[in-house]
């Protein structure tokens, strides 16, 4: 008999932490994450299961509840599930007042840390998270996490210059980080850098491993995140993202969360499924 049960949890919000702009719980069995970037720190431990995801395009894989994965800000990520079973993760998305820009580089070489210690501490913040009133414990054990990734990140070797420092990709990127809600054609873009438009998406793609048009899109689901933590409608959210319609905000944002903008925003303790 085939089981009739949800594919898919997800619970997501934002708490009243400073430092943390989201939590994240799901479980999925056949998600497939594309390639794309956050604005801030992706904090994850895995609960049951593997994943593989590829960052900076280098693969990497990680399996069971020991390890603590850190995804730095700016760089190009994705995720897959490895097992029929999926995986059961809790994620933390951690702003610059924890973790500053300038250690990306170094997170994107060493994004797995082994540290039971510092494992079970970010287990105890996701429980104090769960509890509206436990404000206090949960700024003070972010303290110490926040301690312990610093003590991480400064002992690994700095990234030595390379491909970031393409001129041309960095100002299309900066372009498309200033025109993020409106936006702006390839033509356009070509004209303001004086570049030939293939050549343009070549090296953007070089620079970066994605895209410039994945790029755009992710930075506009990851706005449509923050919207709809804020409560906004998924309507409003669709045109104040720069995506053309409801319609076109539900097909990216279900692509790159795993479930429809409606289902994302649930309370601390309740659970979202999708089928």
């Amino acid at each position: 008999m085939a089981s009739d049960r949800p594919r898919t949890f997800i619970n997501a919000w934002r708490p009243p932490v400073p430092g943390i702009a989201e939590v994240f719980h799901a479980h999925f069995t056949d998600h497939t994450y594309p390639a794309h970037t956050h604005d801030t720190w992706d904090l994850m431990i895995l609960d049951d299961g593997a994943v593989d995801f590829a960052l900076d395009r280098h693969r990497h894989g990680a399996a069971g509840n020991i390890s603590v994965l850190l995804l730095p800000p700016g760089i190009p990520h994705d995720g897959r599930t490895v097992t029929a079973s999926g995986f059961r993760k809790r994620n933390l998305y951690l702003d610059a007042s924890v973790l500053p820009q300038h250690l990306a580089g170094r997170a994107a070489d060493t994004p797995i840390l082994n540290d039971e210690q510092l494992r079970g501490r970010i287990d105890q913040l996701h429980t104090s998270l769960a509890h509206p009133g436990d404000g206090f414990e949960a700024e003070s054990r972010l303290s110490f996490i926040r301690e312990q990734l610093h003590f991480h990140l400064t002992a690994l070797r700095p990234r030595a210059p390379g491909r970031e420092a393409s001129r041309l990709a960095a100002q299309l990127r900066e372009l498309l980080d200033a025109r993020t809600h409106t936006g702006l054609s390839l033509h356009e873009a070509a004209a303001i850098l004086h570049a030939h438009p293939t050549h343009l998406i070549r090296c953007f793609k070089q620079t970066y491993g994605l895209p410039p048009h994945a790029y755009l899109t992710g930075k506009r689901i990851e706005h449509a995140r923050r919207l709809l933590l804020d409560g906004h409608r998924p309507a409003e959210v669709a045109t104040a993202v720069g995506l053309h319609d409801q319609a076109h905000l539900n097909r990216h944002f279900t692509r790159h969360v795993g479930t429809t903008p409606a289902r994302y925003r649930t309370r601390p303790g309740s659970r979202t499924t999708t089928s």
